[in-house]
């Protein structure tokens, strides 16, 4: 007993040296930042592609191509709206949809809801990361609140022209629970009437089922649903789906300096081909996490591969 007790002590004081010597052998380049808070585990590393950032192990951004990802997410909304002024940004803590934002002259105000203060503080104190962002997490037009999104949208009375759901993918049910039809009919009550909300989708290729799962779920709450994808190396090919009252209209220019969208390309982005078209798919709702089945399903097939 007193052997196992001193090795369960060793084991505890030495945690943060066993996790180190643990994630230098998972990542294949150098951890230039880590830090832990109760929701998650967060690392950058540091390579020949440049700094890439993991959430408990999972890539969550890389460098070289993280721009086609952002880009994709933030502006097919923010332009079509033509002068959005109030905007809200759901995850998304390491401020790269913020920077994004900021290049519209009409956000006049924007909030950034992520759940812990460990990825938002990191990304805005810390030099190596905050260039990552352009310093946009310490704009003065930025509020940043660590809540839980569910609550935040329950308590809340503000609405906002344009909402970035930025959250990871529903790999468990915690996760999954934001991609319901609760939750969507939540985020309807937050736009404004002439808004755009804007949801990150896995993969319409690879997880086809739950790409068009989440775009029955927006619509069983009354909003139109308007999917896309892009190529993003770093993950294939993306989803996305635009949410609003009112029809999605393509927009006539695009902010100066972007990398990947123009608005000569942007309408590729809608079309579908065969392997990635609809295919019938229920509504997530909370009682039976449909979403969270599905895409276990589909991504367990490519890591069986």
């Amino acid at each position: 007993c007193v052997l196992v007790l001193g090795a369960l002590l060793a084991g505890f004081l030495g945690a943060d040296h066993i996790t180190t010597l643990a994630e230098d052998k998972f990542y294949q380049d150098r951890i230039v930042f880590s830090t832990a808070s109760p929701y998650q585990r967060i690392v950058v590393t540091q390579g020949k592609a440049g700094h890439r950032l993991f959430l408990n192990g999972n890539l969550q951004f890389s460098e070289r191509d993280e721009y086609r990802y952002h880009e994709a997410l933030v502006h097919p909304a923010m332009a079509a709206h033509g002068a959005p002024k109030r905007v809200a940004v759901l995850g998304g803590g390491d401020g790269m949809a913020v920077r994004e934002i900021l290049k519209y002259p009409s956000v006049e105000s924007g909030t950034l809801r992520e759940l812990g203060p460990a990825m938002t503080q990191a990304f805005t104190a810390t030099p190596l990361l905050a260039r990552l962002n352009g310093a946009a997490l310490q704009s003065p037009k930025l509020h940043i609140v660590n809540t839980d999104a569910f609550q935040w949208l329950q308590q809340g009375q503000d609405t906002f022209d344009v909402i970035v759901v930025d959250f990871p993918d529903p790999t468990n049910f915690s996760i999954g629970k934001l991609y319901t039809n609760s939750f969507y009919a939540l985020l309807d009550k937050r736009l404004s009437a002439s808004g755009y909300a804007v949801v990150q989708t896995t993969s319409p290729l690879v997880a086809r089922q739950s790409f068009w799962t989440v775009v029955t779920t927006i619509e069983s709450v009354g909003l139109t649903a308007r999917p896309y994808h892009a190529h993003v190396p770093s993950f294939g090919e993306w989803g996305f789906v635009l949410a609003s009252r009112r029809p999605w209209r393509m927009p006539d220019a695009l902010p100066e300096g972007l990398q990947f969208l123009s608005p000569q390309t942007l309408p590729l982005l809608f079309d579908f081909p065969l392997d990635m078209a609809r295919v019938p798919a229920d509504v997530n709702r909370l009682s039976n996490q449909a979403l969270v089945h599905s895409y276990e399903r589909e991504w367990g097939r490519v890591v069986a591969h």
